[in-house]
């Protein structure tokens, strides 16, 4: 059974979700209950953990998932919902699949490893295991896929080293989008995507990087830039 003060924090932290589709903060949640520190909301929160009601997500800012509600709140249903904060943790390894079982809110697709935002680096590694993500970031239908990036290259786009950017797998793109290219077939980086005659401009955005050009056959595109994860 909850106390008083649990079920509070715990109606609180899905409320915001539901509206935000982030958790509140510690502050927030200690303005909320009216305490005076947040000491107190680390000792609800951890009692709603030890419970089984909530569960935090390790090395991720503000992630917190609801597991399950009461029988008094949960009236209407509930499913839960994972919202991320920073860059995701690694689970344990489990079996490749481009496309994960959705939840409501959520699904879990493949990260595939590194790439490059800056000097090129290795091709795209084997899957190395599964990140949740909101559905908001999934965009269009077909498969998916998460690369770390690592360089800061693509910094005036907003990417920055150490995010974590969603893919939509395909083999086109339309000049002006931001790709994961594997050049010769040796070397994937990201980089925004422009054709010219029988030309491939991969261009950096930052200007401390030139514009690679290279011959189209030299060039393959392997996804489109549909989503990304801040890594704080």
């Amino acid at each position: 059974m909850l106390t008083r003060k649990q079920i509070e924090l715990l109606d609180f932290i899905r409320t915001r979700i539901d509206r935000d589709g982030v958790p509140p903060s510690f502050d927030e949640m200690k303005d909320a209950l009216d305490l005076k520190s947040k000491s107190g909301i680390h000792r609800l929160i951890t009692a709603l953990e030890e419970r089984g009601f909530i569960r935090r997500l390790a090395h991720r800012a503000r992630a917190l998932e609801i597991v399950k509600l009461p029988e008094a709140m949960d009236k209407a249903g509930f499913k839960p919902r994972v919202v991320q904060g920073s860059k995701p943790e690694a689970p344990p390894p489990r079996p490749a699949a481009a496309l994960a079982v959705e939840t409501s809110y959520a699904m879990e697709i493949p990260m595939m490893g590194r790439i490059a935002a800056g000097v090129p680096i290795e091709a795209i590694q084997h899957i190395s295991h599964h990140v949740t993500v909101p559905n908001a970031l999934i965009s269009g239908k077909g498969a998916h896929y998460a690369l770390e990036v690592k360089g800061d290259s693509m910094i005036e786009a907003g990417i920055n080293d150490g995010d974590i950017v969603i893919i939509q797998e395909q083999q086109d793109a339309e000049n002006g989008d931001i790709v994961v290219a594997l050049v010769e077939d040796a070397e994937a980086t990201l980089k925004r995507f422009r054709r010219k005659g029988a030309m491939i401009a991969l261009e950096a955005a930052n200007p401390l990087f030139e514009t690679r050009v290279l011959p189209d056959h030299k060039v393959k595109v392997q996804g489109k830039l549909v989503g990304l994860i801040r890594s704080y």
